[in-house]
């Protein structure tokens, strides 16, 4: 929750994403953190490389949460939940990172430890987190894939 507040503040992003807004301001901060502005060897052309990557990343996990992005993949997303085993899963902080059968992963936001063990202790795992977790938590499509 600490990385999107803080990507939604970068881009002066409200409640809602709105990625018109969002592709707005990530150009013009892109513009204004381009390392090409600043002198070879100056410092501030190191902060500004370092900022640019940060920008980058920020509107790329921003876009993976933003509602029409969702709406947009919703109905994979509902056929892996509802069809696809659990392969793996990992828990830090308040991340939970579920890898499904298919080979998708998903990175679900505000999980706390609580839920994370009630899950691994519990005899069902798929059944708890279809209940719990799946429609429960602000959730993206990871970059990773397993092998199928």
């Amino acid at each position: 929750m600490k990385r999107i507040n803080m990507y939604k503040k970068m881009f002066a992003v409200e409640k809602e994403i709105d990625l018109k807004k969002l592709k707005t301001s990530y150009r013009n901060l892109v513009k204004e953190w381009h390392p090409d502005k600043f002198q070879e060897g100056d410092e501030k052309r190191e902060e500004a490389e370092e900022k640019s990557r940060e920008i980058i990343d920020g509107y790329h996990f921003l876009v993976s949460i933003a509602p029409e992005t969702k709406a947009a993949n919703l109905e994979e997303y509902v056929l892996t939940t509802s069809q696809s085993g659990i392969a793996d899963y990992h828990h830090k902080g308040l991340l939970l990172e579920i890898s499904f059968l298919d080979g998708t992963t998903y990175e679900y936001f505000g999980v706390p430890k609580t839920v994370y063990t009630k899950m691994i202790n519990s005899d069902k795992l798929f059944r708890f987190a279809k209940r719990n977790i799946f429609n429960s938590y602000l959730y993206r499509k990871s970059k990773k894939n397993i092998e199928a």
